[in-house]
């Protein structure tokens, strides 16, 4: 059950709020909808009650706010406006993404995709689907979690009737099931053939409160409908003629209704009777035509019950028992919270589900190797950066580069298409989402170092018979890029998670060794310099364990790195971030 009370929307300047003062409710097992023209305030209503807008008022959804609902996409099932998703994602690999954080099965993501008619697209890029599409995608995601209640905001706009058909049965076969449905929708008609209960508003505020058959029988009354450029003259002659016609409760049986322009309605009558009057009158029509509710006359058409082209289930069954039967599925037994782990589940589903990560690692390696070639074919020292492709030219290794910029579209994509938030609206900055990030860029960081080390020394080897082009501390190199690569991507991952911008975020990466290393040397001087240059040395001759052959320097790689000047700048530039990115995670956080 949803109870909307004292929904107030924020007061703008020279204008009154969208919302003004508006309370309803509605109801389990029936599907309500707001109605009103463009304007009038729902989506505003809807993004009130969903705290996406800022406002006064209270929206209980079974009695608590919605910042309270511990596990919002699996009770309150929303689709506000477009799918948002990445373009190159495929409709199963977004719905997947969305389970893991949902912690619903992932088998659950095709169940979805054959009830809305999608399962012979799942391998379709979420760009190359049609509006109707997109609307079934949405209503996918909305019913992934099994929620209790569902609210849509003109779920219908842009749909063909048949689409609308297939949308009104899913709708009906929910609310059937006890759901709560809540719909904002522009047109009179089609309120009256989908709502249980019918909220009216206009200009923000409360007009009527009515049931789907008190908002037929007010609103969808048979009229003629007449076109004429006498229109005064001919609603003179109407009231005339009829005035006389009575009720048996003694009210006029016939309503004469101005429209704008040359437009009159006339209720309780016919096309004959108005016709004769306008005859008599020697009044000129343009058009003559009887009529049902505010939008024109309403044509059967039969719902369309798939979208991929496939037979529906039944295919014997009538068209509108297939419509309604589609929405019956078994509901969702009971599961366990999300847990601790869905951060890092729904960023490895993200990360892999599109392709620019994949030609950002490749180009990657393609650039380490030329880079490493040319370094040894020069006799180039030392041999970690020939192992690594570190030219000379190059400001980082093409591996650090590549993890920064896998850092800062790891952030970047999730403010471009935040699959996590409705409406479009910016995804919260929370902890439990950046450890994912972080867990997950490190890993890629930490494969892609291991894949260009091993692609290099192999292609050295082949083409270089001589060892000493290569030869070198290789456990050494791997662990000091490693340990760069890792920073990079963190310092792009915060740099966009603080600014919501994937530039902000290369920026950040590139700032390290082009700005912030030359300025750290020439604060810190030659003393610090040389003094932390002996530290890698220092701390080798603390411990006493015996380490094998060629592995006594990579647990002292951190150590290396911090006395190079972009291994100081690295380590500031991270913890300023973090702590930045900390400090505007709280001012954010709801209150």
């Amino acid at each position: 059950m949803i109870q909307a009370i004292g929904l107030t929307g924020a007061f703008r300047r020279g204008r009154p709020p969208a919302v003004d003062d508006l309370t309803f409710e509605a109801r389990p097992g029936q599907v309500t909808v707001l109605l009103g023209p463009p304007g009038s305030g729902k989506s505003a209503a809807l993004r009130l009650m969903l705290q996406l807008s800022p406002g006064r008022g209270v929206a209980l959804f079974r009695g608590r706010p919605m910042a309270r609902v511990p596990h919002p996409a699996r009770e309150v099932g929303t689709l506000l406006g477009d799918v948002p998703g990445h373009p190159r994602r495929t409709a199963l690999g977004h719905l997947r993404m969305l389970s893991a954080a949902a912690g619903v099965p992932v088998g659950r993501a095709d169940e979805m995709l054959e009830e809305v008619g999608l399962g012979g697209l799942a391998e379709h890029r979420l760009g190359t689907l049609s509006r109707g599409m997109d609307r079934r995608l949405g209503l996918a995601v909305a019913l992934l979690g099994d929620p209790h209640t569902l609210v849509l905001d003109d779920p219908s706009l842009g749909l063909g009737p048949r689409e609308t058909a297939w949308l009104h049965g899913l709708l009906r076969g929910y609310a059937a099931r006890g759901g709560t449905v809540l719909v904002a929708v522009r047109g009179v008609e089609e309120a009256a053939g989908l709502a249980d209960r019918v909220v009216s508003l206009s200009a923000g505020r409360l007009v009527a409160d009515q049931t789907g058959e008190d908002f037929a029988r007010t609103r969808l009354r048979p009229r003629v409908a007449v076109r004429t450029p006498h229109a005064e003259r001919l609603a003179a002659a109407l009231s005339g003629e009829f005035r006389a016609t009575r009720t048996a409760e003694g009210e006029p049986s016939v309503e004469i209704v101005r429209e704008s322009g040359n437009r009159i309605s006339v209720y309780g009558s016919d096309c004959a009777a108005v016709g004769e009057v306008a005859f008599r009158h020697r009044v000129l029509v343009h058009q003559l035509a009887d009529e049902v509710g505010e939008s024109g006359d309403r044509s059967t058409v039969g719902p369309l019950a798939r979208a991929d082209g496939r037979a529906p289930a039944g295919a014997g069954a009538p068209d509108a028992t297939r419509a309604r039967g589609s929405a019956v599925r078994p509901a969702l037994p009971a599961l366990p919270p999300p847990g601790p782990s869905w951060p890092l589940r729904y960023e490895a589903r993200r990360w892999v589900g599109v392709p620019t990560g994949w030609w950002v690692m490749a180009v990657a390696l393609l650039g380490g190797a030329v880079a490493a070639l040319a370094l040894a074919a020069t006799g180039a020292r030392p041999a970690e950066r020939v192992l690594a492709g570190w030219a000379e030219p190059l400001p980082l290794p093409p591996v650090a580069m590549a993890a920064g910029l896998l850092g800062a579209l790891s952030f970047g994509h999730e403010f471009r298409y935040p699959a996590l938030a409705p409406a479009r609206t910016p995804v919260p900055r929370r902890l439990s989402l950046l450890a994912g990030k972080l867990a997950v860029s490190a890993a890629a960081a930490v494969a892609l170092c291991g894949c260009a080390l091993t692609v290099n020394s192999a292609v050295l080897t082949v083409l270089f018979a001589d060892g000493r082009r290569i030869s070198g501390a290789w456990d050494a190199a791997l662990a000091g890029t490693v340990l760069l690569s890792v920073g990079c991507a963190w310092a792009g991952l915060l740099a966009a998670g603080i600014f919501r911008s994937t530039l902000v975020g290369l920026v950040a990466v590139g700032a390290v060794p082009l700005a912030l290393a030359p300025a750290l040397r020439a604060a810190l001087g030659s003393g610090a310099e040389r003094s932390l240059g002996g530290l890698s040395g220092r701390l080798h001759a603390l411990t006493s364990l015996p380490l094998p052959a060629g592995a006594d320097r990579s647990p002292f790689a951190p150590a290396e790195l911090a006395t190079q000047p972009i291994g100081w700048a690295l380590a500031l530039s991270l913890a300023v971030l973090t702590c930045g990115y900390a400090l505007v995670s709280l001012r954010n956080s709801p209150r």
